[in-house]
């Protein structure tokens, strides 16, 4: 994909959008609409997964906490088994269909008046799993299809369609539950996977289409089964200064993720007597944070990495909560939180998510699949359970909500500096690898 200009009608209207060029428009329609569909069945059935939280009890659901993260280390190898022997043609789409077919089966299973506790703990544990494990493979598709530079023009509009998916699924349980039941739920998520099938043939047929004769064969070889150990992975992670750099960063989001979702929890609950308007706050919250990512995505992302790098995605955020838990620290009201909480969430979206993806896109096609899943999936749970007990014991240990709050702030200061360390060191070894292709073209 070259770096043509736009040269229709449609092309200009995205390119006012967002930086995309002509070429790219079809690819990043496609990517978009991969993203949205199966982000929108993950969201439209992860409700039924509370549902079955309250069937369960909170002591199985605390225990299934603990299984949720083993699950997620368990499928690593898993993952990397499959990468090392099946074209990515193959096992990508088979995935969004495997997918498709357990929420099937699961939807015949909550057709009855009761519903198994072994089926529930499986789906609870399914779902806990599955949001993680497919954002990271659906990136890692990406990562093959754009370079380096386009990466920092065009995933924030294409991380737009999971944000819409992420708008349109709930929105859509909201309005047919009562209708079709939890059941019918789950046949919906089903369907929207089934079409992110669709989706994702009709991206592989543009991206085979678009290139150049010439590369046509290197396309092809670069389908085949990447090989390797199925736990290479791992090995991966900790022989590199550079991936562990990203684990670490990832740390620090779950870390003060979690240190703001139990403020939230205490400061709803001390604010917000009645039930029922709990959830009007949290839902409200949820349409605000969802507004600014998509309309962030669409307009500032991929702007703000073009013109700034990499490093400002990375570490806006950070350095903004550093002063966002001071102000909590200093004031400990809801009205200050939900500032807090929102600018958080929508721009983790909008600028910490994409541009963490773009980290991986000057490495090899072994690290971007499997060494990726291991910090997207199993890392951020581990770190994600890690976080809630550290949180736990501050609070038993008399800590309070400004004392949380302060370290929160030296949390997100690690965050920022980290950030800034992995974004120096992505655009040095871009602009390295784009020396050699600029010498040979000038030549």
């Amino acid at each position: 994909m070259n770096s043509s200009q736009p040269s229709n009608p449609l092309a200009r209207l995205l390119s006012r959008l967002a930086p995309i060029h002509a070429h790219e428009a079809p690819a990043v329609v496609a990517a978009f609409l991969l993203f949205f569909c199966f982000w929108a069945g993950y969201f439209a059935v992860r409700p039924v997964r509370e549902t079955v939280g309250t069937l369960l009890g909170r002591d199985r659901v605390a225990d299934l906490w603990v299984v949720t993260w083993i699950a997620s280390l368990a499928i690593v190898p898993l993952y990397g088994w499959i990468v090392a022997r099946f074209r990515r043609t193959t096992f990508l789409p088979l995935t969004y269909g495997f997918v498709g077919g357990v929420l099937a089966l699961v939807g015949v299973a909550l057709q009855g008046e009761t519903i198994s506790i072994g089926v529930g703990q499986f789906f609870y544990v399914f779902i806990s799993v599955l949001n993680l494990f497919l954002i990271s493979m659906f990136w890692s598709f990406l990562l093959e299809l754009f370079n380096s530079e386009q990466t920092k023009r065009l995933f924030g509009v294409i991380a737009a369609g999971g944000t819409a998916g992420a708008l349109v699924g709930p929105f859509i349980s909201d309005m047919l539950v009562e209708r079709i039941g939890n059941s019918g739920i789950l046949f919906l998520g089903a369907g929207l996977f089934f079409a992110a099938i669709v989706a994702q043939r009709v991206l592989l047929r543009i991206w085979h289409e678009s290139a150049p004769s010439s590369a046509s064969a290197q396309q092809a070889r670069s389908d085949r089964p990447i090989g390797g150990n199925p736990f290479a992975g791992f090995t991966l992670v900790l022989r590199s200064p550079y991936l562990l750099g990203i684990a670490l960063f990832i740390v620090m989001i779950s870390t003060v993720n979690t240190f703001l979702y139990f403020e939230q929890l205490r400061l709803v609950e001390l604010t917000f007597p009645d039930t029922t308007e709990r959830t009007r706050i949290f839902a409200r919250l949820d349409w605000i944070v969802q507004t600014l990512t998509i309309l962030s995505q669409v307009f500032l992302t991929g702007r703000i990495a073009e013109r700034f790098g990499v490093t400002a995605l990375l570490t806006i955020v950070p350095f903004a909560m550093v002063f966002g838990f001071l102000a909590l620290a200093a004031t400990g009201t809801f009205a200050v939180l939900a500032v807090v909480f929102v600018l958080r969430r929508a721009c983790e979206y909008a600028f910490i998510r994409p541009g963490r993806e773009m980290l991986y896109s000057p490495l090899d096609k072994e690290t971007k699949y499997k060494a990726k899943n291991v910090n997207d999936v199993p890392v951020y749970r581990g770190a994600d359970a890690l976080a809630a007990q550290v949180n736990s014991g501050l609070s038993a240990a008399g800590v309070g909500a400004a004392g949380v709050a302060l370290l929160g702030a030296a949390v997100a200061a690690a965050w920022g500096l980290i950030g800034w360390w992995l974004g120096r060191r992505f655009e040095k070894t871009t602009a390295a690898q784009a020396q050699p292709q600029a010498e040979q073209v000038n030549g």
